[in-house]
């Protein structure tokens, strides 16, 4: 059974740092590419960061420098590193694995920034 199960979301100020993950089980996670979106209330879910399977990564232009993304294929791990939070970074935060044929997503983290 595949699972994909966020952590590590909530309450953090302006200017502050969070750092969610997602634990992958029941398929070849090192063989997919991990990717992290995001959806704020009244918006269209969008695409945060990615990471292939040999550690290549891409962030979308609000984030970059700001998020880091990476996974451990030992611990079937992928990480998503925030800081510099803004309000608009406030979103359910997804995790997704895919691999041109398969899709998977997880049941979603909240992060809010605010003060």
């Amino acid at each position: 059974q595949v699972q994909l199960v966020e952590s590590g979301g909530g309450l953090v100020q302006p200017g502050g740092s969070l750092r969610v993950s997602c634990a992958a089980s029941g398929f070849t996670f090192s063989t997919y590419i991990m990717s992290w979106y995001r959806q704020a209330p009244g918006k269209q879910r969008e695409l945060v960061a990615v990471i292939n399977s040999v550690g290549g990564t891409t962030y979308a232009a609000s984030v970059k420098g700001r998020f880091t993304i990476s996974r451990d294929n030992a611990k079937n791990t992928v990480d998503l590193q925030m800081n510099s939070l803004k309000a608009e970074d406030t979103a359910v935060y997804y995790c997704r694995a895919g691999s041109g044929i398969r899709d998977y997503w997880g049941q979603g983290t909240q992060v809010t920034v605010s003060s």
